[in-house]
Order: structure tokens, then sequence, then C-alpha cells
């Protein structure tokens, strides 16, 4: 699995009513052969990302080559790549532990 963590890369994204809202990539991971990044509204005053609630959504492309961001339907495959997300972004790791 490959993992990515970004920063200061700004997305905007429309909702089923078509309302736009503007997200921030904090995290992107290929699981199976799919790519799921995982977003925050973005606040440019909150620089905290721990304190934020974030998105996961699944990385698609459309007939006409468009890549798209979707939410994920199947309850199995968002527990699967959500307990992943929370591993990588909120479980600490005492390096100096050995």
């Amino acid at each position: 699995m490959a993992e990515e963590f970004m920063g200061d890369e700004i997305f905007t994204l429309t909702d089923e009513e078509g309302n736009e809202s503007e997200f921030e990539l904090i995290a992107s991971q290929e699981i199976d052969g799919t790519t799921y990044v995982a977003l925050i509204p973005y606040d440019p005053e909150k620089k905290d990302a721990e304190e934020q609630e974030y998105v996961v959504l699944k990385l698609e492309t459309d007939k006409n080559g468009e890549e798209l961001l979707v939410t994920i339907d199947d309850d199995d495959e968002f527990e699967k790549v959500a307990e992943i997300f929370e591993d990588m972004l909120f479980d600490e790791i005492d390096y100096d532990a050995q």
C-alpha cells in the first residue's frame, strides 16, 4: 500500500444540492488498487487537523477520463478504508521506545 501525506492542497467539492465547499487534503492512500483521500474542511485559521472531522472519498474516473472524488457507498469498504486512515492519521508512534 502506498501512502502519502499532503499539505496545502485545496479542493472545491460540490454536493448533491450544488453547494460548493473547500476541503484540504490531509492524506491519500492506495488500497487494493483504488486511491482514497482524507479531507478536512478548509479553514486557514485552524491548523490542527486532529481537532477537525475529516471525510474519506474514493477517486474514480468517469467515462470522459475525468477524475472524480465520490462517496464510498459500500459499508464494508468504508469501514475498511476509514480504519486504515484512523490508524494512519491518529495513532501516536513512540519512535524512542525500542
